[in-house]
């Protein structure tokens, strides 16, 4: 599939969501298909699956960039989902084919998440979640980073709070808010260039 030149928005966090993590994650993915925004994420398991899934759903396109070979696609237990995401979307990986993925590889494949997309959005990550690399990276390469908030109990939301207490990320609770940021961030682009 040829990837469009439509907006691009990486949406990612914990493997271990909740079920609130994995229907925000679903539910703004799903809104960002319906408006032609293209959704990014690793693959993974947990919000990763859930973004995918979302803009599935909602015929959008979608864009897993993987840790491993395109030969090794991890996890196996989603190649039904890497099947569907070629047909609208790719797979795409730095590693070179024979490649196994490794713990390492995922926080090094992070940065092309961060990089590849106008925005990103963490929507669950404990305070020691890959997720938080990639917010890191998305806010060091001048892109948009938002979070969404959650319980104040809840450990799958601190890295969430974490990054906008620390005004790494600005708080979001609807896919709208992230549009007209983005928007307005590409107007004054505009207009300056």
């Amino acid at each position: 599939a040829v990837i469009n030149q439509n907006l691009k928005v990486a949406i990612v966090g914990t493997r271990n969501p909740t079920r609130y993590g994995e229907r925000i994650a679903g539910d703004f993915a799903a809104n960002f298909a319906d408006r032609n925004i293209s959704v990014i994420s690793g693959g993974a398991f947990g919000i990763d699956t859930c973004a995918h899934r979302g803009t599935l759903i909602a015929e959008g396109e979608t864009v897993a960039f993987l840790a491993g070979g395109l030969d090794h696609l991890y996890p196996s237990s989603n190649f039904a989902l890497f099947e569907r995401i070629i047909e609208s979307g790719a797979l795409i990986s730095e590693s070179p084919l024979g490649t196994i993925a490794h713990p390492s590889k995922f926080l090094i494949r992070n940065r092309l998440i961060a990089a590849f997309s106008k925005a990103t959005l963490v929507v669950e990550a404990a305070s020691r979640s890959g997720s938080l690399r990639t917010a890191l990276d998305a806010a060091k390469y001048h892109r948009n980073v938002f979070a969404i908030p959650g319980p104040i109990t809840s450990p799958a939301s601190e890295g969430c709070h974490r990054l906008i207490i620390d005004r790494v990320a600005e708080l979001v609770t609807t896919p709208l808010e992230i549009i007209e940021l983005i928007d307005s961030a590409r107007f004054e682009q505009t207009m300056l260039g």
